[in-house]
């Protein structure tokens, strides 16, 4: 019994990253579905992260996001945002560790394609800010391969059409069930 908790305990150890790195990944849940546009910013009042932020609410360019299957993803003072919308403290540090970016002072914007690949669009040099019109001339310069990417369809299972029907057409009776295992010994 004590040999099979602990292979229990050991295997549930080494899995477990894996569960949680699964669960809280953003961008990972985006793939092949959306170009997460992310921005992160030393401060919420930076005027990349602003701007980009206003023109996301602006309708004309709301409809250029729509278009083009873009998600702006905000982090700035380590406080992540998915379009206007809170991200737990988890989700934001699985973000960041997603990029796999460097320290830097100023504000990184970074388009994530469809296809997992990422396109620095700035890397906090530059003074002027990044507006939507540069985003989306990104987005439209991207190659061909990456626009055609979609979404993993989803398996389903295959609908039962009520009973299995054997060689000749009929419908089989259900087999038994089987005997309960031995309990082991040690």
């Amino acid at each position: 019994m004590l040999v099979r908790s602990l292979t229990l305990a050991t295997l549930l150890c080494a899995a477990s990253p894996l569960f949680a790195a699964d669960s809280d990944a953003p961008l990972a849940k985006e793939l092949g579905k959306a170009r997460p546009l992310v921005v992160i910013a030393p401060s919420s009042a930076d005027p990349t992260l602003r701007g980009l932020s206003q023109a996301s609410k602006d309708p004309a360019t709301e409809a250029g996001f729509k278009e083009r299957n873009l998600v702006l993803y905000s982090v700035a003072s380590m406080m992540g945002m998915r379009e206007d919308k809170h991200l737990e403290q988890q989700a934001t540090m699985a973000l960041i560790r997603e990029l796999k970016l460097g320290v830097s002072k100023g504000t990184r914007v970074i388009l994530i394609g469809k296809d997992g690949e990422q396109h620095v669009l700035r890397d906090g040099e530059g003074t002027e800010p990044l507006d939507a019109q540069a985003v989306f001339k990104a987005v439209d310069e991207l190659p061909a391969s990456e626009k055609a990417v979609t979404a993993p369809e989803p398996v389903a299972a295959a609908p039962a059409a009520g009973k299995p029907a054997g060689k000749d057409g009929k419908p089989v009776k259900p087999a038994k069930p089987s005997a309960p295992p031995k309990p082991l010994e040690d």
